[in-house]
């Protein structure tokens, strides 16, 4: 039953930084799609309360880690020295490597997660210290955080298989992982529904499953190409004790957008019922753009970086970096427009069905606009991330990010005095505008991003197209309230019919992005050429 052999597996060819942007973000727009029709169902069937507050911070928990270790992490420490095995070493060596990788990231996790399990009350006290005011919600939370954990595990391993399948130019399966994620929950929440149970504990026990399901789909993949991790006793090796020391570091620094979430999560817990809720649904809206462009410039152009640095070739890097600071700005910033002059209209037709009220969808709608304002930067700061760990510095980003975090913590908490759960989300888009401008500032200072006559002839007609993209929103939202009324509903009573208030968003999402795309490639800020760069063969 043998292959290729496993010393020799089948490296992809190196695609352009577009091509391989375009294919993990093609995926991951099927993820985002099937991960709003998920919250879409979960703000149906359990509103914003108690329920969903305990579900969203059970489920945050092992998100949070995964971040940090798995995404964030172990991300950018594996994929930079499994690459450069490859480019130096040869595949017999990153083959090794990854297993060694393997076994030491199972042996920890293992541990780690029994840990947490066991001592999952006192954990909830500091993630979310407002549920104590509740009657049995600590008590609820810590039985569906316990279920929902051990995806922690899972999750991680199979990030672990998509930076060996990245950094070979194998994207495809990788970036579908996610959508595995969705569906299985979207199936455990009808399951529960239909059988009448708890379903927020239907809900735990398909984020567990849903692990399982995702690790065992890049595993086949993996297997496929002749990289099938080999079972081995965890040993320190020195490209292990590499790895941790590079982990160490971007465990903080690289999930700075995970630990704003868990901060503000936590100061929402003190805001009161539904909060927690309200800024989780804000903020899967704001995912949306920010998992498809962000996720994707990240881990597209990581190997790339990578590559050209090892192999002396600063000038391809530094192209690299100004085309995916390009293609950040061309994307985010009409969508963050978009989002803050539809931010009502959009939380009414996404969520305002079953146990979601009027006045939820203010609170959802508020929050909203506010997290818009953040939107490119969030993106920004995941296209400047992978020039320092692509150098292995894994330092630099964590002065930044702390930075950020601190000024996060501090204008939630001043802002929620007065702004209540929106300006938590203000304090965060704020904090992210400031992580990314230190991190351009320093690139800039060391010759790693030095913006061309492209970039510099592009950024100021991107803007000009925005502004009349969004001049075009609020003049066709305007006529659409003036035709219809309030369609999309005013504070206590309830939004317009389903079907048209639909129809009338998606008009006025596709006449805006209409405008953009004549007035970017008008007033020069994309070219007809560049659509060119996206048609592709999936890899």
């Amino acid at each position: 039953m043998s292959a290729a052999p496993l010393s020799t597996p089948p490296l992809a060819p190196t695609p352009s930084l577009l091509r391989a942007f375009a294919t993990v973000g093609g995926y991951t727009m099927l993820s985002r799609v099937t991960g709003f029709v998920r919250e879409i169902l979960t703000a149906t069937f359990l509103g914003a309360g108690a329920v969903s507050d305990a579900f969203f911070i059970a489920f945050q928990l092992p998100n949070l880690f995964r971040s940090l270790f798995a995404e964030g992490a172990f991300s950018a420490g594996f994929v930079p020295i499994f690459a450069q095995r490859l480019e130096k070493d040869g595949q017999a060596q990153a083959k090794q490597f990854a297993d060694e990788a393997f076994a030491m990231l199972t042996s920890v996790l293992t541990v780690f997660t029994v840990l947490m399990i066991l001592i999952m009350p006192w954990v909830l006290y500091v993630m979310a210290p407002g549920f104590d005011k509740v009657a049995g919600q600590m008590e609820r939370t810590t039985e569906l955080a316990r279920i929902a954990f051990p995806y922690l595990l899972f999750v991680s391993l199979t990030m672990l298989q998509s930076g060996v399948l990245n950094a070979m130019h194998y994207y495809a399966v990788a970036a579908a992982a996610p959508v595995l994620l969705n569906i299985v929950l979207i199936a455990s929440l009808l399951i529960g529904v239909g059988a009448g149970g708890d379903r927020g504990v239907f809900l735990a026990w398909g984020v567990f499953a849903a692990g399982v399901v995702q690790f065992l789909w890049l595993a086949a993949e993996c297997r496929r190409i002749g990289m099938r991790f080999k079972w081995m006793r965890p040993r320190l090796t020195p490209d292990v004790k590499l790895l941790m020391v590079r982990m160490l570091p971007v465990a903080f620094g690289a999930g700075i957008y995970q630990i704003n979430l868990v901060v503000n999560k936590t100061i929402a817990s003190l805001v009161g019922p539904g909060a927690v809720s309200w800024i989780n649904y804000a903020d899967r809206v704001n995912l949306l753009p920010v998992g498809i462009f962000g996720v994707a410039i990240g881990i597209a152009l990581l190997p790339l970086l990578t590559r050209h640095i090892q192999a002396g070739n600063e000038a391809a890097a530094i192209a690299n970096q100004n085309r995916a600071v390009e293609v950040s700005l061309l994307l985010t910033l009409p969508a963050a427009a978009g989002i803050a002059v539809l931010a009502e209209p959009i939380t009414s037709v996404l969520f305002e069905h079953g146990a979601f009220t009027p006045h939820d969808r203010v609170a959802v709608a508020t929050a909203l606009l506010a997290f818009s304002f953040g939107l490119p930067a969030y993106v920004l700061n995941k296209a400047l991330t992978p020039s320092f760990f692509g150098r292995h510095d894994t330092k630099t980003p964590v002065k930044a990010s702390a930075c950020a975090l601190l000024l996060n913590i501090a204008l939630n908490l001043a802002f929620m005095q007065t702004l209540g759960h929106v300006g938590i989300a203000l304090g965060t888009s704020i904090s992210a505008w400031l992580n990314a401008i230190i991190l351009s500032v320093i690139l800039y200072r060391r010759g790693h991003l030095v913006p061309d006559a492209r970039l510099k002839r592009r950024l100021p007609r991107m803007i000009g197209a925005t502004a009349l993209m969004t001049a075009a929103l609020w003049a066709g939202l305007v006529l659409v309230l003036q035709q219809f009324g309030p369609l999309f509903g005013v504070p206590e009573l309830a939004s317009g019919p389903n079907l048209l208030r639909t129809a009338v968003l998606f008009g006025l999402i596709g006449a805006g992005g209409l405008v953009f795309l004549v007035s970017a490639v008008v007033l020069g800020a994309a070219e007809r050429s560049d659509l060119d760069s996206f048609r592709r063969k999936r890899a």
